[in-house]
């Protein structure tokens, strides 16, 4: 192995040098094994395919982010009118293309990706950079030069390579991942020790060259990696708000930029065995699940640079929560499950998937949150666009990968994650087992999973049984339900109930199963209050709703027009009901007390009937 002078050290002071190649112990089942077959993600994945690409693309080219490389290529003689980092907003939708054409081939879909491809490998300098905005306006440039401070040069050439890996199975994707090859290969001249040694501006090429690695095989793309992450644990960055993005155990910085950077450093952890690493990253986690989570799952408050707070600063109507950092943050946490197999990192990544994430894009798919405030005083809408929209291009990309965190596999146990309706296909112990999901999840616990090995076979099954049904809506203290009764889960073979085990919030059942066995799991869905901590100063003598996975809130369309500052007495009583009519059919929640009656939507649908007030949190009389 070759590894970056001056890495050496403290990958041996960590444990890094391992006999054998390490990685994650929990494989994914990936995303195009999984046919999603269900009411609540089926939509949002047509929608996704059939209607956010084709709004992306169009408004992606009178951006000008397509034309700078039809420019470069020496097919558009027009004028450049595009901005420093809109490459990257191209690479993130041709990556999300990509997935849908590997789960959902679309030939006329996949012409458009091979010329988009043409301009983009006809567009990259001989010596691998690729940047159209400098190499357009800023011809002379020194690659690099400000790169922490202004032009993310590193952050565009990540998504290029996380594009180029994705679309490396399509048509023409090889050239395309010959085009990532030689930009990677250009960060490793320019980023050895002795020339530049500074962090990455906006993190993500870590993520990326990591990636690569595990494309190529080439393990120089790694130790530029770690190299980077390295340096992040020592000096500070704009992103990182004045102190080493690394350096410490909190989290702290840009909540995108250092998301991002969290799960790069993982994959690095992970494939160098680097154990020190982990356990800092781990100690982040417990500082952010602990200390600076809005319920939803989101992360950033707006007066800290889009970043994280000082601990317990959570207040909603300053709430940003950034849809990007919702995506980044479901990164991030299936990463942390995969290295350590605890379906707590799984219960905060559902909270965010439902709430925090959900809400950022709209259900007719065309419409985005840049920022998802908790409270809005009726001024605040989804939009088509933004100047820099970096939440739409990552939807894109990120909704047809939910499939591939439905089920994963450890050995010879396999894992049920997510509770979502369809078809599984994977392997256990080297033997093809097939995976029915039935279920009205979020509206409805119940479950029913059809089990079919092609042949009885010995394996354990494992059923995540969230932390919302045992009575912990975070795996922490940072918000808890104020009543104490938990609900019964229940779990039955071939309709007979079964003893089983919970281990790292998985419920283990193991026996040879037979073809078309069946297991039944019951997750009961009260309404709960939910308060939060007390030092959380902006939220004492308020309460919000949960119902299973799903946050509630108050619209002001549906309670008479005002909301914020909305009392309900600490006996309110509250009661779930389905609403066919309401957008396609929801479980709203009414609020019973002395003062009348509230009714509440699922956050995830808020601002879909007009603009109107709305908030999460309800004061206590």
């Amino acid at each position: 192995m070759r590894l970056i002078p001056g890495l050496l050290s403290w990958c041996l002071l960590s444990g890094a040098l391992a006999a054998e190649t390490p990685d994650y112990p929990v494989q994914s089942v990936p995303f195009h094994q999984v046919q999603v077959e269900d009411a609540f993600w089926g939509p949002r994945l047509a929608s996704n395919q059939l209607v956010t690409i084709e709004h992306n693309l169009r408004e992606l080219e009178k951006q000008g982010s397509l034309g700078g490389f039809k420019i470069l290529a020496g097919r558009d003689s027009g004028k450049y009118h595009g901005y420093m980092w809109g490459d990257s907003d191209v690479y993130k939708t041709l990556e999300g293309i990509a997935y849908c054409l590997k789960a959902h081939p679309d030939a006329p879909l996949a012409q458009r990706v091979n010329g988009l491809v043409a301009d983009i490998v006809a567009a990259q300098a001989p010596d691998g950079y690729l940047q159209p905005h400098i190499q357009l306006v800023e011809p002379g440039y020194r690659h690099f030069t400000d790169e922490g401070t202004r032009t993310c040069e590193l952050y565009d050439l990540g998504h290029l390579i996380e594009s180029a890996v994705a679309c490396s199975e399509l048509a023409g994707g090889k050239s395309f991942l010959d085009t990532a090859r030689k930009a990677a290969d250009l960060i490793t001249r320019e980023y050895a020790p002795g020339r530049l040694e500074n962090p990455s501006g906006h993190p993500e090429i870590e993520l990326a060259l990591a990636r690569l690695y595990r494309a190529t095989g080439n393990r120089t793309y790694l130790e530029t990696a770690a190299a980077l992450v390295e340096r992040a644990r020592q000096k500070t960055t704009l992103w990182s708000n004045g102190r080493p993005a690394l350096g410490h155990e909190e989290a702290w910085g840009h909540a995108v930029a250092m998301l991002y950077l969290y799960s790069g450093a993982t994959e690095v952890a992970m494939l160098m065995g680097n154990d020190a690493l982990r356990s800092l990253l781990l100690r982040k986690w417990e500082n952010l699940a602990g200390r600076k989570l809005y319920l939803t799952g989101g992360v950033g408050h707006g007066a800290f640079h889009e970043g994280f707070a000082p601990d317990y600063v959570l207040p909603s109507d300053k709430a940003y929560c950034e849809t990007c950092a919702a995506i980044a943050l479901v990164f991030w946490n299936y990463r942390l499950f995969r290295a350590t197999g605890d379906a707590r990192h799984l219960d905060l990544l559902e909270r965010t998937l439902y709430n925090g994430f959900l809400a950022g894009v709209s259900l007719s798919g065309d419409r985005f949150f840049y920022p998802n405030p908790l409270a809005s005083r009726g001024n605040y809408q989804r939009t088509p666009w933004f100047g820099c929209p970096c939440c739409p291009v990552n939807v894109i990309r990120f909704l047809p990968t939910v499939p591939g965190m439905i089920y994963a596999t450890r050995g010879d146990t396999l894992l049920v994650n997510l509770f979502v309706g369809g078809t599984g296909r994977l392997k256990i112990a080297g033997e093809e087992v097939e995976i029915r999901q039935q279920t009205r999840y979020p509206w409805d616990g119940r479950v029913a999973l059809t089990l079919n090995p092609r042949h009885p076979l010995d394996f354990a099954l494992n059923v995540r049984i969230p932390g919302w049904a045992r009575n912990e809506p975070v795996p922490s203290d940072l918000y808890r339900y104020t009543s104490d009764a938990s609900p019964q889960v229940s779990l039955k073979v071939n309709g007979q109930p079964v003893n089983w085990t919970l281990s790292q919030g998985f419920a283990s059942l193991r026996r040879t199963w037979q073809p078309g066995d069946r297991v039944t799991v019951e997750l009961p869905m009260p309404v709960r209050k939910v308060v939060a901590h007390p030092k959380v100063e902006d939220l004492r003598g308020q309460f919000a709703i949960e119902r299973g996975p799903l946050v509630y809130c108050l619209e002001g369309v549906d309670n008479g027009g005002q909301v914020i500052n909305r009392t309900a007495g600490a006996d309110a009583a509250l009661e779930a009901d389905w609403w066919p009519a309401v957008l396609g059919g929801i479980t709203g929640v009414k609020i019973k007390s002395p003062d009348g009656v509230l009714q509440a939507v699922p956050y995830y649908a808020w601002a879909h009937r007009g603009t109107n007030e709305m908030t999460v949190w309800i004061h206590n009389k």
